[in-house]
């Protein structure tokens, strides 16, 4: 399948305007101190401070980066971001565990956030995958670009709203992070198997 090219130029916040950096082919994010997007299921709060710079989705899609995270404290991140609003909203996260190990994770907030650990990642870079389509997202990560392994299969409360796809950093228990996402590739359609690979 050829390489098709997201309009970064066409990018806009989710919220207040963030830090970013936006090239032809990648987009870096640079979030401050105490910022997250997560409804905590034990604490009760709310957070929803982490820059997100993203995009409306209009169709069936598939949206795969190259992600580099500068980790610095437990639970930096770099994410790709799929919002239908501040209660419904879900994150394939490139983060920090409190193990010190660079971990795939996945949120998905339906009004409460839930929060899960995947694969540990060697190294401070990962390829993410995020497929909208059908009603459903999919999460995907690869330590190539091409073999992709399934993280999580979902879907949001409210599927006919509004979906929008996005880059987003993290630095919750830190003093700020910064992710660069490159080798960005939007491909119209689902994937033709989530669980096979490709």
């Amino acid at each position: 399948m050829s390489q098709h090219r997201l309009a970064l130029s066409e990018l806009t916040w989710l919220g207040p305007p963030g830090n970013a950096s936006v090239a032809d082919d990648h987009v870096t994010v640079h979030a401050g101190p105490e910022s997250d997007w997560f409804n905590d299921p034990d604490a009760g709060t709310c957070l929803t401070t982490a820059p997100v710079l993203r995009f409306i989705v209009s169709e069936d899609c598939q949206v795969s980066a190259k992600v580099t995270v500068d980790f610095r404290t437990t639970f930096d991140a770099g994410v790709l971001f799929v919002h239908q609003g501040d209660e419904d909203y879900a994150k394939l996260c490139f983060e920090r565990s409190p193990l010190g190990d660079n971990t795939m994770v996945s949120v998905v907030t339906r009004g409460v956030s839930d929060d899960a650990n995947g694969p540990v990642i060697k190294g401070n870079v990962v390829w993410a995958r995020v497929s909208a389509y059908r009603n459903v997202v999919a999460f995907h990560w690869s330590s190539t670009g091409h073999h992709w392994h399934m993280l999580r299969l979902f879907a949001l409360r409210a599927p006919g709203d509004t979906t929008s796809i996005g880059f987003s950093t993290q630095s919750p228990n830190g003093l700020g992070c910064s992710a660069t996402f490159s080798n960005i590739d939007y491909r119209p359609g689902a994937p033709t198997n989530i669980r096979d690979g490709s």
